[in-house]
């Protein structure tokens, strides 16, 4: 029998943003455009638990496609990733998403508590 060194677990690598900190803070103000998952792959921005308003966007950047779940109208999303990007902007298509606008992120309210007589 042979012993196995063990390996530490290996640190998954973060993935660098695209957008500014900044950038991120003006879209809603700005554009009115929300970025629900940022520089995913095409599974991962496909998803059913996304609201049915969001849109899939595709560009490149840096020489490597990528993919964003962003909510919005398709102008203001438009308008929002020309800005950015202007030619390498490929497409914005409809996403896959199954969840109402309204209830996209609903949290039921916590019960009242009753009084004891």
């Amino acid at each position: 029998m042979t012993k196995e060194t063990a390996k530490p677990p290996e640190k998954k690598k973060e993935k660098e943003s695209i957008w500014t900190k900044e950038e991120r803070e003006n879209f809603r103000t700005e554009y009115g455009c929300d970025i629900v998952v940022e520089d995913g792959s095409f599974a991962e921005v496909s998803i059913k638990q996304a609201p049915t308003d969001a849109y899939i966007i595709k560009y490149f950047y840096k020489d490597k496609i990528h993919f964003d779940l962003t909510r919005g109208t398709k102008v203001t999303v438009f308008d929002m990733y020309w800005d950015k990007f202007k030619n390498d902007l490929k497409s914005i298509d409809y996403g896959n998403g199954g969840v109402k606008p309204n209830l996209w992120g609903y949290q039921s309210p916590a019960p009242k508590k009753k009084r004891k007589s």
